[in-house]
């Protein structure tokens, strides 16, 4: 039986060990030759930390530098100097070495002079400490002069640096945390290493194809059927205009290791700090799907941000699905099944009041056996007991007033539901003659849907086909099924509803 390196981000022990190790040694070498100070962004939980120790096993050093998120000031610095502790064990400090950034300095100076070459820089998730505090206007400044301190002696030594590699998951300026730092090369978006992180579909059918034939004999499936079920699940991700479709790879190994399929980046823990921001910055989740971008919208530095896309893209929750060289435009999208059904669950409860488990297990269950069932009157009744349902919770209320006011409570409700069950829905879809309110995209039938808030069936039935929603399906093979809905704002609930099939 293969042994999956779950948890474990150390190189030499993968290797020592037996673990399965995907090998990426060939672009870790053209990296280090792409510019001595490179940074990489990557979601979490996508082999950064592997990347960092493999490198240092490559350099021949011990291990990065790491420091992870403290509530002040004090504890940032403690914690920093605790990770150069083992270096001044081999280096010494001088007693003028007062702050960490003076002992980092001091470290490079000192492994230079006494080895007579040059130093190797590796640092792992350097935003760690930043992310918690993004908002708070009292630390952040604080927090961010701590680190530019700790950086700045990168560019005083460069002559004594062979080679510098920084990951993070945002994107912080240069002007801050970098501030001399003006010469290091962000990888990022380079398509050349777009695959230095996370596992290909080519690697899958390859170095993993007896682990997909494993976990499809314990799904009684054929190995092909496991494929495809594990591309829905964990793949689509893309980090470059020119990419392959990147897995997920902690939750590809945690698929293997327990023979299960389930969404396993989510149970690691859904970051506090991006449901902070989305609320901060009132995201439209209905409109994560399908966003036709320039770079510039989503990979700038983070605290910069006008909205909370580049941290959605750079933590992962939506990814570059196509790119558009002549117009330099980007379409940016959920990746994959386990994205969309976990960030769902993490959401539901903020608009709906309803833990997305009881809505996956209780409604979401029976609405999509009627749909498969081609019964879309059981699907509606189902839905309008549903929305009837909904609790108040502290805070709900208002909210409700809010979003009701503008036409999108029920968007949001709807886009949450059908996102629970992995289906594709679109809100406000342009056609030539207005906005359908919803489409929805179900293997065997296409559902445009229409809301009248305070309106009949009819009336939403009517302005389906006045507008002509539907008729830009009609050469589509799948049913196209047209659905009316009246929609009570005081008694938050469906009125009525008409269904017609056929465009």
């Amino acid at each position: 039986m293969r042994r999956y390196p779950v948890g474990i981000q150390t190189f030499s022990r993968i290797i020592s060990e037996g673990y399965v190790y995907i090998d990426k040694t060939d672009l870790m070498w053209k990296m280090t030759r792409v510019s001595p100070f490179v940074f990489l962004s990557r979601p979490r939980r996508f082999g950064k930390s592997l990347l960092t120790t493999t490198l240092c096993s490559f350099f021949e050093g011990r291990r990065d530098l790491l420091a992870k998120g403290q509530e002040n000031l004090e504890e940032l610095r403690g914690a920093l100097t605790i990770q150069l502790e083992p270096y001044i064990a081999l280096y010494g400090r001088l007693p003028s070495e007062t702050t960490p950034g003076k002992v980092f300095a001091g470290l490079i100076r000192r492994a230079y002079e006494q080895t007579g070459r040059q130093v190797v820089v590796v640092i792992d998730e350097y935003d760690a400490p930043l992310l918690d505090v993004l908002h708070e206007e009292e630390q952040l400044p604080s927090f961010r002069r701590v680190m530019q301190e700790f950086y700045q002696c990168l560019k005083a030594h460069e002559a004594m640096i062979r080679f510098c590699f920084i990951t993070g998951i945002t994107k912080f300026s240069q002007l801050s945390i970098f501030s001399t730092l003006n010469n290091i090369t962000n990888i990022t978006l380079n398509s050349q290493f777009a695959a230095i992180c996370g596992i290909t579909g080519e690697e899958i059918d390859t170095q993993m194809q007896p682990d997909v034939t494993r976990l499809a004999e314990e799904y009684e499936v054929s190995p092909q059927e496991m494929r495809q079920m594990l591309r829905d699940t964990y793949d689509g991700y893309r980090f470059a205009g020119k990419s392959p479709d990147i897995y997920n790879p902690f939750s590809l190994m945690k698929a293997f290791n327990e023979l299960e399929l389930r969404n396993f980046w989510f149970e690691s823990g859904t970051p506090s700090y991006l449901l902070r921001q989305m609320q901060h910055f009132r995201t439209d989740i209905t409109k994560l799907d399908d966003l036709q971008v320039p770079a510039s919208a989503f990979d700038q530095p983070t605290e910069n941000m006008m909205d909370a896309l580049p941290l959605l893209y750079q933590s992962g929750y939506v990814t570059i699905k196509s790119y558009d060289r002549l117009m330099q435009e980007y379409t940016l999208g959920i990746p994959n099944k386990e994205v969309r059904v976990g960030f769902t669950e993490g959401l539901l409860p903020t608009v709906t009041g309803l833990r997305g488990s009881e809505v996956q297990m209780g409604f979401a269950a029976r609405f999509w056996k009627a749909l498969r069932a081609n019964d879309t009157d059981l699907a509606l009744r189902e839905l309008q007991a549903y929305l009837e349902e909904l609790p108040y919770v502290e805070g709900f209320k208002k909210k409700l007033e809010e979003v009701s006011a503008a036409e999108g409570f029920y968007e949001w409700s709807f886009y949450l539901i059908f996102s629970m069950l992995n289906v594709y829905v679109q809100t406000q879809v342009k056609c030539a003659r207005g906005r359908a309110d919803m489409v929805v995209f179900m293997p065997d039938a296409i559902y445009v849907m229409e809301l009248k808030l305070n309106g009949s069936a009819q009336d939403a039935l009517d302005q389906i086909e006045d507008k002509g929603y539907a008729k830009r399906y009609a050469t589509d093979p799948r049913r196209v099924v047209k659905v009316g809905i009246g929609f009570s704002v005081e008694k938050r609930a469906m009125t009525d509803y008409i269904i017609v099939e056929g465009d």
